[in-house]
């Protein structure tokens, strides 16, 4: 139980004495308790939103600042990463490159060795020196050509028949059948038949001129030994070497023998055909040859003094930009990883949003808090002009008539001094209002004062 000393037990004990209804009391209270606490809630709203704007100073700071800071790192960054990215996309084309000339590199792989292709264009050299000795002897004699030059001139030109039969066996046998053998293996196999066959029968018939031309030879030789053996049969102690007439001729007969055996050597029919069919073959023979050397010798020029050379170069093009992208891959990693730390920091950081709308929540419960203020004051100053009401009716029932008037009098002289005295200076309770005497209590001095 408070003690009986206490403001609030004096005033219901003297309210209880006179009658007052307690209720006016109780209301003011309520009023007066509810505004301390209202008082102390916006204290408190207020220091709040001190707080908040001093953390949103201080977050705006911070965020500008770590925000500066970011934006520099976020700069080198992007900086480092298009030289990046310029190097390498170079360094792919480079690799692209260097794939597309590995794979034609790989495509342009001969079917014969290095050897072999040397041998092949040795054949087909010499396959054009035949044919080009054999063309000279047709044009030097055959068609009766004197000057030198103009005959080997003539000559030059029918071996040339060989290159111009080259691109033919390229694009009609050996070119489709390395693109499709499947279609076109059959006409090939038929022309390397043909071929042989041609071959065969041309050295058949080389062989068997070959062989009228040594029989002829013999037949020759033994004639001039008989020849001979018919002159030395004659008197060797004669002054001179004086034949008889069967002894010529004999002689005649067997030099007319030799020069028939010349003549049928020489229209023979074999010899006819050996002329033709060595010509043909030697130029079927060289085009077929220089066909299969010369891509193959192309073949191993492109992959060894083009591709190779080529794929070097690119290997020191890719070794050069990996040196260049390797410091600044470091560069851009240590750059990426304190730009990741800088927005890690800034992502701590209090939101500004967050903080204004915590402000605007606190502003909001501030200005309720006010309003329930004002009402708990108007409460409080109703309660207790209605207290002071109820006191000064239960008092007035008490006094006399002079008694009331005199009241009245001094009533309004003291209600002037509070006046002027309010005007001087205002000093302000728990509440906002004068710290004076309530009515009845200034009532009750003054009748002290006078008794």
């Amino acid at each position: 139980m408070e003690p009986s000393n206490h403001p609030d037990f004096q005033h219901g004990y003297t309210s209880g004495v006179e009658g007052v209804n307690r209720e006016t009391y109780e209301g003011y209270l309520s009023s007066q308790i509810n505004t301390d606490w209202l008082t102390e809630r916006i204290g408190e709203k207020r220091a709040e939103i001190t707080s908040i704007n001093q953390q949103l100073a201080d977050a705006t700071e911070a965020n500008r600042a770590a925000y500066t800071t970011l934006q520099t790192h976020t700069l080198q960054v992007e900086r480092l990463a298009k030289q990046v990215g310029k190097l390498e996309a170079a360094k792919q084309s480079i690799e692209a490159d260097r794939d597309s000339l590995r794979e034609r590199r790989t495509k342009a792989s001969p079917d014969y060795s290095l050897f072999a292709g040397l041998l092949f264009l040795v054949a087909g050299i010499s396959f054009l020196a035949g044919d080009l000795i054999i063309s000279h002897e047709i044009v030097a004699y055959a068609l009766n050509i004197r000057n030198t030059n103009e005959a080997w001139a003539f000559a030059v030109g029918l071996a040339m028949v060989s290159i111009l039969l080259k691109p033919a066996y390229d694009r009609l046998i050996e070119k489709p059948y390395q693109e499709n053998p499947e279609l076109n293996g059959r006409k090939y196999e038929r022309f390397k038949i043909t071929l042989a066959v041609f071959a065969v029968l041309t050295l058949a018939v080389l062989g068997w001129f070959r062989y009228e031309a040594y029989r002829t030879d013999q037949l020759k030789a033994a004639i001039n030994k008989s020849v001979r053996q018919l002159q030395l049969n004659t008197d060797p102690t004669a002054t001179t070497q004086v034949l008889d007439a069967a002894t010529m001729g004999k002689i005649e007969k067997q030099l007319s023998e030799s020069s028939e055996l010349n003549l049928a050597l020489v229209n023979s029919p074999w010899a006819l055909l050996s002329f033709v069919l060595s010509g043909i073959l030697f130029a079927l023979a060289g085009a077929v040859c220089l066909g299969i050397a010369l891509p193959v010798l192309s073949a191993f020029w492109f992959r060894w003094l083009q591709a190779d050379l080529k794929l070097w170069k690119l290997r020191r093009r890719l070794k050069r930009i990996d040196k260049e992208i390797t410091p600044l891959e470091i560069v851009l990693a240590e750059q990426s990883t304190q730009q990741n730390v800088l927005q890690h920091n800034l992502d701590l950081l209090p939101g500004l949003d967050e903080l204004k709308q915590q402000k605007q929540a606190v502003t909001a419960e501030l200005n309720e808090l006010l309003a329930e203020l004002k009402l708990a004051q108007t409460d409080s100053r109703i309660s207790n002009f209605n207290d002071g009401y109820g006191q000064g009716e239960a008092t007035r029932t008490v006094l006399t008539d002079e008694e009331q008037r005199q009241l009245r009098k001094e009533m309004l002289t003291l209600q002037n001094g509070s006046r002027t005295r309010t005007n001087e200076s205002r000093p302000s309770g728990s509440n906002g209002k004068p710290q004076s005497l309530r009515p009845h209590q200034t009532i009750r001095k003054f009748l002290s004062d006078e008794l």
